[in-house]
């Protein structure tokens, strides 16, 4: 379990779930373009606090994984993000 600055499972973001100390969740789009621009809106977004997810595309989804690499897991900054992340929506 996470201790310290890290999260848990119990106070992940709705929709989110902890796998592989990451918080995950994979996003539905219509389409490939759809899920492109969200792909890319939260890279605009990981720019702004120079905080990057792992991202991939395909079509029709998007997942998303925070985590802190050089805190080993999730912290309250992988949180914030992904609360920010999913209001891209």
């Amino acid at each position: 379990m996470l201790d310290g600055s890290y999260r848990d499972a119990m106070t992940s973001p709705p929709d989110w779930e902890l796998v592989d100390a990451a918080l995950e969740r994979t996003f539905p789009f219509p389409n490939f373009v759809d899920a492109l621009a969200f792909a890319n809106r939260v890279g605009e977004l990981a720019e702004t606090q120079n905080h990057h997810p792992e991202l991939t595309v395909s079509w029709g989804a998007v997942k998303v994984r925070w985590s802190t690499h050089t805190a080993g897991g999730v912290t309250d900054l992988d949180v914030a993000m992904a609360e920010r992340c999913a209001a891209l929506v």
